[in-house]
Order: structure tokens, then C-alpha cells, then sequence
């Protein structure tokens, strides 16, 4: 049973994971590049925006990793 629901989890972990991951761009651009709001010396290492973005993504990339080793040991 608990198998079953950690299973049916990982698919929109997984989903969620792909999505942030493809949201974040290269060196270039980021967040701001996208919607035209760039900074311009770049120092304050990136909008508030990107930085969530950032935690959203290692958030998810942990309940990923987590949720797989939960699947294997159950």
C-alpha cells in the first residue's frame, strides 16, 4: 500500500523537478533575462525571483532523491 502511494507521488515530484529545471536558463538570461528586467552589474547575485526559483528547485530535487529511496526501501 505504501508502495503504491509513494509510487503515484513520483510522478508529479518528477513533473515538478522537469519544470523548475527547464524554467532556469543559462548564464545569460535567468529569470530576469525572460521577462525583460535585467540587472545590470549582475552583484546582487540575481532577482528574489530567481532565487526562489532556486530553492523550489533543490526542494524538489531533495523530495525526489527522498521519495526514491523511500520506493526502494519499502
Amino acid at each position: 500500500m505504501i508502495h503504491t502511494i509513494l509510487s503515484v507521488l513520483q510522478v508529479p515530484i518528477a513533473a515538478g523537478v522537469i519544470f523548475l529545471v527547464l524554467l532556469h536558463s543559462g548564464k545569460d538570461a535567468g529569470m530576469s533575462g525572460a521577462f525583460g528586467v535585467g540587472v545590470a552589474g549582475g552583484s546582487s547575485g540575481g532577482s528574489l525571483m530567481e532565487r526562489n526559483l532556486d530553492r523550489w528547485t533543490i526542494l524538489f530535487a531533495v523530495l525526489f532523491g527522498v521519495n526514491t529511496i523511500a520506493i526502494i526501501k519499502f
